[in-house]
């Protein structure tokens, strides 16, 4: 006899990276590490290293709706996170899917390139995501280059937050690190003003995945019943931990350790902090 748990179900859209360190793996990582259980629709399947991506196929529109309607119908799912699309017929079977299901929070990480600037989507792709998928979106997390691609009228950061939301974004979160600032100020923005600004001390190094942890991290926690203000708060904390704790495994940049929490030293520190 199955036997219900209250652990919130998060689907998740992204693509598969053989590194482990971004797209669907760090979704995966991330939305366990907030008590959650992904429900992974892979979008497209990618060729890349630690250092950049050299090619990227798409999953059919037709399969990914296969995948996620399979699991809509057997799984309570609590919230809707979105990376990498891969195609204007994906944004458009994401945009199908969603939408009938108004009531769960979408968190949407506006994946245009990779870290390393490789393309990964198109100008269509762009288009697409503006006009189907962020009228449905509850928190928008652009990087600073991605909020200047996709609000290219703007002659801000400000202005860029204020005219994606006026694209339909409930909240918008634009992240600094890209920035020549002397630490990352990400700044959220909702109901056509600046909600609150967050600054944090800038890391030494160059991460992969550290957007899909943020964007994966908020969805989780919206699952758990955050509210958004809160949930973007609590995911930065978690994202700017997993980035300290990151290691080098091959020949380009750091990965997220996601699962920080459970390295000894950590525990060993909090405790001594606790005392």
């Amino acid at each position: 006899m199955n036997q219900q748990t209250n652990v919130p179900v998060v689907m998740t859209f992204s693509g598969a990276d053989a590194t482990g360190g971004a797209g669907i793996q760090a979704d995966i990582e991330a939305l366990a590490s907030m008590g959650c259980h992904t429900a992974a629709v892979i979008t497209a399947l990618t060729v890349q290293d630690t250092q950049r991506v050299m090619s990227f196929t798409p999953v059919s529109a037709s399969l990914i709706v296969q995948q996620a309607r399979a699991v809509l119908e057997d799984m309570p799912i609590a919230a809707f996170k979105i990376g990498m699309v891969g195609s204007v017929e994906n944004v458009e079977a994401l945009h199908s899917l969603i939408k009938d299901y108004p009531e769960l929070p979408v968190v949407l990480d506006p994946v245009l390139a990779s870290g390393a600037g490789d393309p990964l989507s198109t100008n269509a792709v762009r288009d697409a995501l503006i006009d189907l998928l962020f009228p449905l979106t509850t928190i928008l997390t652009p990087n600073s280059i991605e909020a200047r691609a996709l609000a290219p009228a703007a002659d801000t950061l400000n202005a860029c937050g204020q005219e994606l939301l006026d694209c339909g974004c409930e909240y918008v979160l634009i992240s600094g690190a890209h920035e020549a600032t002397p630490t990352v100020v990400n700044t959220l923005y909702g109901n056509h003003r600046v909600i609150e600004s967050f600054s944090w001390p800038r890391l030494p190094h160059h991460y992969h995945g550290s957007g899909c942890t943020l964007a994966a991290a908020t969805a989780g926690l919206l699952a758990q019943g955050s509210d958004p203000v809160s949930a973007v708060r609590n995911a930065q904390q978690y994202t700017w931990e997993a980035l300290q704790h990151a290691y080098r495994l091959g020949m380009g940049q750091h990965l997220p350790n996601r699962f920080f929490w459970g390295l000894t030293e950590y525990n060993e520190n909090n405790t001594t902090e606790a005392e």
